[in-house]
């Protein structure tokens, strides 16, 4: 979202994973899983409680030893654990990762250290998504859905090519997710890609431009939300968990996930 950054247009996908296979011990936790995202796409991984989403997030950042193959622009990924900045990569976490005792500024910057301009850049970041405001205020002192909208701008303050969001709607009231839903299709809409991992499907519906679907840590279907919407494996895979009404369990894909 900094408009002054212009980003290459080139044929390669901005990530592909080809067989992508995860092993703890005799367990196997991603199946050959394959898919890409395209610059400037948007494109969700859901799939049941404990289908393999966030382990595909850990090794696309590889974090996580894995068979198969990730490229970013095209290039390999190292297999050793890198700095995510080095890869074009950045991720926000469940756990929001923010120091509680530090400013919103301080946050920001952190992953800027050791650049002379970092307080410039951190502040022109929290602009963009306006909490200018906030700059000075400590962390503890912030409602969640804040702390929430500073962890995506310290994710953002990097200017990665490809931004990876870990259940970023969790936790938010419906006009926070409808602020969310724009924030990440200004991020597509600058130049950057979008992989992200999210329950809740109306959000991912309403925003993702393609949908990968896992079930076991085996992709079982993969297309725009309309053809996932109406794919009766994934309807299949979610059949048995009740709704909750709160956003966050599926009752088929009709409603949330």
């Amino acid at each position: 979202m900094n408009s002054h950054t212009t980003h290459p247009t080139h044929s390669d996908p901005r990530l592909e994973v080809d067989q992508l296979t995860v092993r703890f011990g005799g367990l196997t936790a991603v199946d050959n899983v394959s898919f890409d995202v395209q610059p400037s796409e948007v494109v969700a991984l859901i799939g049941p409680n404990g289908a393999g989403k966030t382990t595909v997030f850990n090794a696309v950042c590889r974090l996580l030893r894995c068979a198969g193959t990730i490229k970013i622009d095209g290039t390999v990924t190292p297999r050793q654990t890198p700095k995510l900045g080095g890869l074009g990569l950045s991720r926000t976490l469940q756990g929001l990762g923010l120091f509680s005792s530090m400013t919103v500024l301080e946050n920001v910057r952190l992953p800027l250290v050791g650049k002379l301009n970092a307080i410039d850049i951190a502040t022109a970041q929290l602009a963009e998504l306006d909490l200018s405001h906030l700059a000075d205020r400590q962390v503890s002192e912030l409602s969640y859905p804040d702390r929430k909208r500073v962890a995506l701008a310290r994710a953002l303050v990097t200017d990665p090519k490809l931004l990876l969001l870990d259940e970023p709607a969790g936790g938010l009231g419906n006009e926070d997710i409808a602020t969310l839903s724009q924030t990440v299709r200004d991020v597509a809409a600058s130049g950057r890609s979008v992989l992200l991992v999210e329950h809740h499907v109306d959000f991912v519906m309403d925003l993702a431009d393609r949908i990968v679907v896992l079930d076991f840590g085996k992709v079982i279907a993969r297309g725009t939300p309309d053809e996932i919407r109406t794919n009766p494996r994934v309807e299949e895979a979610y059949l048995g968990v009740a709704a909750t009404g709160d956003g966050t369990s599926p009752a088929g894909m009709g409603g949330t996930a």
